[in-house]
């Protein structure tokens, strides 16, 4: 039997993005806080996910267990990607390349956190358009990475 210490060190987990958000009832404002974290575990398995809490900690808590359920599985060739892709979620638009070996990893923001936690070394990518909203920045990087086929090996 898995204890849960060993399942909650299996993935790493960043926080990409906190913002207050308030609702306006009747007396006043009521603030909570919005959290949006990406989970990986650096060999192929990354999600994100987003949730709201009354105080920082445990937005950050409901976001993590939301992105542990929302990982997808993605093909990696050698520390990187076999070809490329693009994806467009919301207004966000983003690009990935294959990046030459030992290059690193070339890509700024949501895209970066995404593609370091889940595990590729060698990539260049872009974030296209005007758009400076994480959340559609990484689940645009999710939908990409998604699209890339498994890659056959030739012998």
């Amino acid at each position: 039997m898995i204890s849960q210490t060993q399942e909650k060190t299996e993935y790493e987990s960043k926080l990409l993005d906190v913002a207050r958000v308030t609702r306006v009832v009747a007396g006043g404002r009521r603030f909570r806080f919005r959290a949006t974290v990406v989970v990986g575990n650096r060999r192929g398995k990354v999600g994100v996910g987003v949730a709201k809490g009354q105080d920082v900690s445990l937005a950050v808590e409901k976001a993590t267990a939301d992105a542990k359920k929302r990982l997808v599985k993605i093909s990696l060739l050698e520390g990187g990607i076999s070809h490329s892709t693009s994806a467009k979620y919301g207004s966000s638009k983003v690009l990935l390349k294959p990046g030459a070996k030992g290059r690193g990893l070339v890509a700024g923001g949501a895209v970066r956190t995404v593609c370091d936690l889940a595990g590729i070394k060698n990539i260049s990518a872009k974030i296209l358009g005007r758009t400076k909203n994480k959340l559609n920045n990484a689940r645009a990087t999710i939908e990409a990475l998604t699209k890339l086929k498994t890659p056959i090996l030739k012998k």
